[in-house]
């Protein structure tokens, strides 16, 4: 045995020993259905679908004193959650999490009773319902990294709430780019920002006016996209104000209200995003988002179905979209506009466009600048909050 398998087993041993209280073959608890369930919604997203490691296909349900701590895992990331319970007698167990939230969904409101059996069987009953689901052992669940205790930082939860929502669908798709496979979240002592890329477009946003505790200089984290969806999920269901946020060499760690999610970090160098920041696009037009998104979503029909681009025209007080495919046909569109620059054509993907459009609600007036047909176009809200600076640029294309 080498000496890294004798440390491991050390470790086993040591977290057996530790987790006694909690392990033994018996569990009995009464807990609401809707606490229960509430708190399921949360995890079960985490959950392993299609796993070869059967026991991340459970959840881990521990019981002690007055609460049931609930943990789903897939190896990546993890939540940890808690609600109130009856704890007759503290244990813990596994129980198959899909099958657990679907059948949770199907009783109705009241108590549960909840009970560990031998052989890892879990009993629950509920009015006149009884049923016995097939768990698997506690040792086998993963060890999930606790929140640390040094160099938390608290993000107000509706600033974040924002920044994610801005700038998660610039995110890469691919997974050899691997860096670009999260957003770029930078604290500093009075503003947040975030930004995304997936090397055609990119989405920046900061939020100036925060004061922002543990932050000194410029502290940049990469955040996996499979970890800022669950958060985005956990944030669009809390009424906390202010999310707790920590990381450690290999974890990012966000704590909202009695939630924890944790996330393997995702390593590498983030582009030099600045470096793409349009410096002189000196030419614009102003158009109302709802027009404009009309106008692409109607031309976008006819455009090459891969490539989906549609071409911008700008000429004397008017903004013209219109594309053309041998597949499907041609269609044009005209905006009124004031526009007093030099006429311009340029070519952009149109899904990238319509992307921004439902970022920023569909609503209100964007301005579009422009430096020539060559260079990247920049797209930002007109009457944007001033608090928030949002900008959205986009490689042209070849048409």
């Amino acid at each position: 045995m080498t000496g890294a398998n004798v440390g491991t087993s050390l470790d086993v041993e040591q977290e057996k020993s530790g987790r006694s209280a909690l392990q033994g073959s018996v569990m009995e608890i009464s807990i609401s259905r809707q606490d229960l369930l509430r708190e399921l919604t949360a995890t079960q997203s985490v959950v392993e679908r299609k796993t070869t490691i059967p026991i991340l296909s459970n959840f881990l349900i521990e019981a002690e004193g007055d609460k049931v701590v609930i943990t789903a895992t897939d190896l990546d990331q993890s939540i940890k959650t808690s609600c109130p319970a009856k704890v007759k007698k503290p244990g813990s167990c596994t129980i198959p999490a899909r099958k657990l939230y679907d059948y949770i969904k199907l009783l109705g409101d009241g108590d549960i009773s909840v009970k560990l059996m031998e052989n890892h069987w879990i009993q629950i009953r509920s009015g006149r319902s009884n049923t016995k689901m097939v768990g698997m052992t506690r040792a086998n669940f993963p060890q999930v990294p606790e929140f640390p205790q040094t160099s938390v930082t608290s993000i107000p939860a509706s600033s974040l709430r924002n920044c994610i929502s801005k700038t998660i669908f610039a995110i890469s798709n691919e997974e050899s780019r691997y860096t670009l496979n999260g957003a770029l979240l930078i604290l500093k002592a009075e503003s947040l920002a975030m930004v995304a890329t997936d090397g055609h477009r990119l989405a920046h946003i900061e939020k100036s006016g925060e004061t922002l505790s543990n932050v000194s200089g410029e502290r940049k984290t990469l955040i996996p996209r499979k970890a800022l969806s669950e958060l985005q999920s956990l944030l669009s269901n809390t009424d906390t104000e202010s999310i707790e946020f920590a990381d450690d060499d290999n974890t990012l760690f966000f704590r909202i209200g009695h939630r924890v999610l944790t996330s393997r970090k995702l390593t590498g160098q983030f582009p030099n995003y600045e470096a793409v920041m349009p410096r002189d696009n000196n030419k614009f037009v102003i158009v109302r988002c709802e027009d404009l998104m009309g106008s692409i979503q109607r031309v976008a029909q006819f455009a090459d179905e891969r490539s989906g681009a549609v071409k911008v025209r700008l000429e004397q007080n008017e903004l013209k979209i219109s594309s053309s495919s041998t597949d499907s046909g041609e269609s044009e569109d005209t905006i009124e506009t004031p526009y007093n620059f030099d006429p311009l054509v340029v070519g952009f993907n149109s899904t990238y466009l319509i992307d921004f459009l439902k970022a920023i609600g569909n609503a209100g007036e964007v301005r579009l600048e422009f430096k020539d047909a060559q260079s990247a176009g920049q797209v930002r809200p007109e009457d944007a909050d001033d608090q928030y600076k949002y900008r959205y640029i986009i490689m042209p294309m070849r048409i």
